[in-house]
């Protein structure tokens, strides 16, 4: 009972990312194309309410589910580690059609091939949890 609240968010989101076709292979494909402005309007709008909800966050003072305040760890700085990060992401998002979010919602929508792009990706997060402290950062 402790986490409805959780379970109920999480399918009003799935909703909002079907209706909004953020789901949407075709969308995808044309935002890795530059052909629409679609997503990227999808994921500046989420940016954008990211960071207002942030800042309202610290001037109300609010507080997480463990009743500790809400803040943003501090991160090492890098530059090379993001790009490569970010590309290797950008390149599973086209590959797949989907990123991590999306992935679960489309297995609600009844695509279920996404589940070798589900395990692919647990175990690429595996793999990168064993070589981890192997690699540069």
């Amino acid at each position: 009972m402790k986490y409805l609240r959780f379970l109920i968010v999480g399918v009003v989101f799935g909703i909002v990312l079907v209706k909004s076709e953020a789901v949407s292979w075709y969308r995808i494909y044309e935002m890795f194309r530059f052909e629409s402005f679609h997503m990227y309007g999808i994921i500046a709008s989420a940016v954008l309410t990211g960071i207002i909800l942030l800042q309202l966050s610290r001037k109300i003072k609010l507080k997480n589910t463990e009743g500790t305040l809400m803040r943003v760890p501090k991160k090492e700085k890098g530059f090379i580690r993001h790009i490569v990060g970010g590309t290797i992401f950008g390149l599973g998002w086209a590959l797949a059609g989907a990123c991590p979010g999306p992935m679960y919602i489309l297995v609600g929508t009844g695509v279920f091939s996404i589940f070798i792009v589900i395990i692919a990706a647990i175990g690429g997060t595996y793999l990168y949890g064993i070589l981890r402290d192997k690699l540069p950062h």
